[in-house]
């Protein structure tokens, strides 16, 4: 089966639909995205340039199965369509992150979070505590907090 985004005139994805792939066949048998956009419109009345195919195993520019990742995430609904790098990009999480583009992921704009001290770590693998860092937007930094205290 074959995935296609519907996105609307502004790129946000509104629904992802499954296609046979023989839906998709050109003169040569070779599956073709614009057959299956061509498809799409005329048994779902959508204009064909706002199907966009994806792939269900694709998640953050790697392909689960080890394939050939394509076009970064598998879309979901109110995902963003961005054409000129052809990614599916999943909700921005705060305004301050930017995209990353080999990993098709949004990133803090300091970077990822820090790494656990060895006691941290050691106390959620004990499970006396549960640290994790939480994005504080206001002051642009990452915050220890301890879900359990």
């Amino acid at each position: 089966m074959a995935h296609f985004a519907k996105i609307s005139e502004e790129n946000i994805v509104l629904q992802v639909l499954t296609l046979d792939n023989k839906d998709m066949l050109n003169e040569s048998n070779v599956e073709t995205e614009s057959i299956g956009q061509a498809y799409l419109q005329q048994h779902n009345n959508w204009p064909s340039h706002l199907w966009i195919q994806t792939s269900y195993n694709t998640l953050e520019n790697q392909h689960r199965l080890g394939g050939t990742p394509f076009r970064g995430n598998y879309a979901g609904i109110n995902s963003i369509w961005d054409s000129e790098n052809q990614i599916f990009w999943h909700k921005k999480p705060f305004d301050s992150w930017v995209k990353h583009m080999d990993s098709a992921t949004w990133k803090s704009p300091i970077g990822d979070a820090p790494n656990f001290t060895s006691e941290q770590q050691s106390q959620n693998n004990a499970g006396s505590h549960e640290w994790i860092y939480s994005w504080n937007e206001d002051n642009q930094v990452w915050d220890l907090v301890d879900f359990m205290a």
